[in-house]
Order: C-alpha cells, then sequence, then structure tokens
C-alpha cells in the first residue's frame, strides 16, 4: 500500500495547454495504470493536441466543473461526477470551454503507451498534421528508441516526417 498527497506531487504545466497536471503513477508505483490530476482554468486544455492513443483506453473522470472533448465525430460534455471511456485508437481532445474550473482525473491501461497518434494541434491554430510523403491522415510521436525531433508516419511503407513547432 502507498499513499500520496496529491498537493506534494510536482506539478508538470504545458505552457501551450495547461498549468496543473500531476502525474500520479511514478509516486503511487503503479504499474498497470497512469494517473493523472488536472486542474484546468477556463481555456485550457488536458492536452495541446487531438490525439489517440493505439495501445491504450483513457478514462476521464470530473470531479468539477465541465469538459468538452472533441472526437472525429463529434464534442461531448462531462459534467461533475460524469466519466467518459476513449477506446485504444479513439482519436480525442478535451478541454475547459467554460467558465469554472474544472478538477478531472485521466487514468490510463496499460500504463505505458509507446503508439500515440495526432490528428491535429489546436493549440497551433489547429494545424493538421497529415504525413506529407503520402497523405496518412494522422501522426505518431516517435518512440524512445527512435531518433530526430517532430513526428513520424505510421504507414509502413512510409518513412515520412514532420517538423513540429
Amino acid at each position: 500500500m502507498k499513499i500520496v498527497s496529491i498537493e506534494d506531487v510536482e506539478s508538470t504545466p504545458d505552457a501551450d495547454a495547461h498549468t496543473d497536471r500531476r502525474a500520479l503513477a511514478e509516486p503511487l508505483n503503479t504499474s498497470e495504470v497512469a494517473i493523472t490530476r488536472y486542474v484546468l482554468k477556463p481555456g485550457e486544455r488536458f492536452s495541446g493536441s487531438v490525439h489517440a492513443h493505439m495501445d491504450q483506453e483513457e478514462v476521464f473522470l470530473v470531479l468539477e466543473g465541465v469538459a468538452t472533448f472533441e472526437t472525429r465525430e463529434r464534442t461531448v460534455t462531462v459534467g461533475e461526477n460524469e466519466a467518459i471511456r476513449f477506446a485504444p485508437g479513439e482519436f480525442q481532445s478535451g478541454e475547459n470551454g467554460g467558465d469554472e474550473t474544472v478538477v478531472a482525473f485521466a487514468l490510463g491501461a496499460p500504463r505505458d503507451s509507446e503508439d500515440v497518434r495526432i490528428d491535429r494541434i489546436p493549440v497551433l491554430d489547429d494545424r493538421n498534421v497529415a504525413c506529407p510523403d503520402c497523405g496518412h491522415d494522422n501522426m505518431r510521436i516517435p518512440r524512445g528508441d527512435e531518433s530526430g525531433s517532430g513526428l513520424v508516419c505510421p504507414h509502413p511503407e512510409c518513412e515520412g516526417t514532420l517538423a513540429v513547432e
């Protein structure tokens, strides 16, 4: 058993998305699930991109406020004491589009995701990230064993890359 005070966990802000993100998997020493607490001010996002974890399902639990999630098909709101699940491979991006603070937890299983695809980047003026070489409609974040920067095409016959600035 391990108990952790969330306020004692260092926040890892992303200037383009959020100011209070606290990853709890490491301090709790979880091996099978990622747990992250977000406190989003109005206009802040869970992440800067519309993305999908091809190898991980995600669940968002909203404790306070209302979060808005955009998928490829539609936009859905998740209110206080509600939860939403995204299956592996389902593109989504969540934000606080309201006037009140959102407090939410994101849970991902398995804990580590090694195949994250990016569809669009709202924090970069909704930039489209199709492969410049083959036109594939999304790009993959490089894995730890891959060199270089930017995004890589997930299509097996393509070696396309895309710089993201």
